[in-house]
């Protein structure tokens, strides 16, 4: 067995499990079948996995029984395919009986091993193994995969902090409702620095001058790892120019034409087809996520122009320029990405937008098995001109889609509007971020 591979498994087998702070992300255990968890890098996939040991340990597992092996440590060199296999080896060398008791093997960073998926495919086959998988790009998600896993793989979606994990973090008890105004407040407070730092873990306690170049150096890192370097980008300059506009432009619809346009008119050779594949290549590095418009119409799905969100919105206020910062698209994206929690493993057109001449609404979640929800976006509806625009969206949309109800998500407000087309409720952020997540306060 390779001295330094048998030197890091011996150095994680001795180190005890790290405190976390708990997420909220189901994470299936299903016999036969290898569990990928997938997101951008640094939004805390890896503590996921010691949760599962910790939680597997809580529950009478002997941690001779877990194998974790970071395949990124730049101690494995270029990992293989031989590395797992001798991994493996080494846990059932120092762990469980083979095929007597159950090993659980949790192998992060997985995309770094050419051909992975044929050894999981292996030991779910031939081994009393359960494995857990960590990757940074949506590729394990892709039919390429699931083609070599043969339907034995099951993929969770990883997020930054969402703002219930959020108060968790920082250690801020939310209470059970009813809520009186102190807490209230609290509340309040919170969620104004969750709006502005963000959900990535590794930020939460650092001062705004190096949390703002931390989450910038992010940015650097999904693009020359998950990008430059896996897909062999050359046009560093178009996809840099592409990047920014996406972030500084979060929560606005764009298209490609145009973007195209404006780099050609900066003298930046770049042909649509390839800014269509960079752009692909963010969304698999989930550094970027788009939305489209409702439509029945695939063709009219694929000419309309899309929305563009960040992984988090703290760090889509860190890249943006200063003068582009709106309250109000950052709350968008804040509620997008909790949207995405709730619903984006059900079906990547769950989440989509609503525009139409009667009025536009910034969201319509389509989940079978449920009515369709129909949600507005406004940091305030104290303007007159902005109650009477969201509300009118909110009634087009509503009528569109068949359904009674809306929502309206601001900071601060709460209130409830009739209108002819059924119901309107008006909620503060906070209060609809923690809605579903078993705190939900008396009305």
């Amino acid at each position: 067995m390779d001295a330094t591979l048998q030197r890091v498994l011996e150095e994680q087998a001795a180190q005890p499990l790290p405190v976390l702070t708990r997420r909220d992300v189901r994470v299936p255990i299903i016999d036969g079948v290898a569990t990928a968890l997938v997101g951008m890098r640094r939004v805390g996939k890896s503590y996921l996995l010691y949760q599962q040991m910790s939680e597997l340990a809580a529950a009478g597992v002997p941690r001779s029984s877990m194998l974790f092996l970071n395949l990124e440590d730049d101690r494995l060199g270029t990992p293989t395919t031989q590395t797992l296999d001798q991994a493996l080896e080494y846990l059932f060398r120092t762990g469980p009986e083979r095929h007597a008791d159950t090993a659980y093997v949790f192998l992060d960073e997985v995309q770094a091993v050419t051909g992975w998926e044929q050894f999981v495919l292996r030991v779910l086959n031939t081994e009393n193994v359960r494995v857990f998988v960590t990757g940074s790009s949506a590729k394990l998600l892709s039919v390429e995969i699931a083609t070599s896993l043969r339907g034995r793989s099951t993929a969770v979606e990883v997020l930054p902090f969402s703002f219930a994990e959020y108060l968790r973090h920082a250690g801020i008890e939310s209470g059970e409702p009813p809520m009186g105004s102190a807490m209230r407040s609290a509340m309040e407070a919170a969620f104004d620095r969750y709006l502005r730092v963000g959900g990535f873990p590794g930020v939460q306690t650092l001062p705004d001058i190096d949390r703002i170049r931390m989450l910038q150096d992010y940015v650097e890192l999904v693009m020359f790892r998950d990008v430059v370097e896996r897909h062999e980008v050359s046009n560093l300059v178009a996809l840099r120019q592409l990047t920014n506009r996406l972030l500084s432009d979060f929560s606005r619809e764009f298209s490609i034409n145009s973007i195209q346009k404006m780099m050609s008119a900066q003298g930046i050779a770049v042909g649509k087809d390839t800014l269509h594949s960079y752009l692909g290549h963010l969304v698999d590095a989930r550094l970027i996520h788009t939305v489209g418009i409702r439509r029945a119409s695939y063709r009219a799905r694929q000419v309309n122009p899309r929305k563009a969100y960040a992984v988090d919105h703290g760090l889509a206020i860190a890249v943006a320029h200063p003068s582009v910062e709106d309250t109000g698209l950052v709350l968008e994206n804040a509620v997008y990405l909790e949207l995405r929690r709730r619903y984006g493993r059900v079906h990547t057109d769950a989440v989509s937008y609503f525009a139409s001449k009667a009025g536009g609404a910034d969201f319509v979640v389509d989940v079978d098995g449920l009515p369709p929800q129909v949600i507005q976006v406004s940091a305030s509806l104290a303007s007159d001109a902005t109650r009477e625009r969201e509300v009118r969206g909110a009634i087009a949309a509503m009528t569109e889609v068949g359904v009674r109800e809306a929502t309206i998500v601001t900071l601060y407000e709460r209130d409830t509007v009739e209108t002819d087309a059924g119901t309107i409720a008006v909620e503060p952020a906070w209060r609809w971020m923690l809605a579903d997540r078993g705190a939900r306060p008396a009305r």
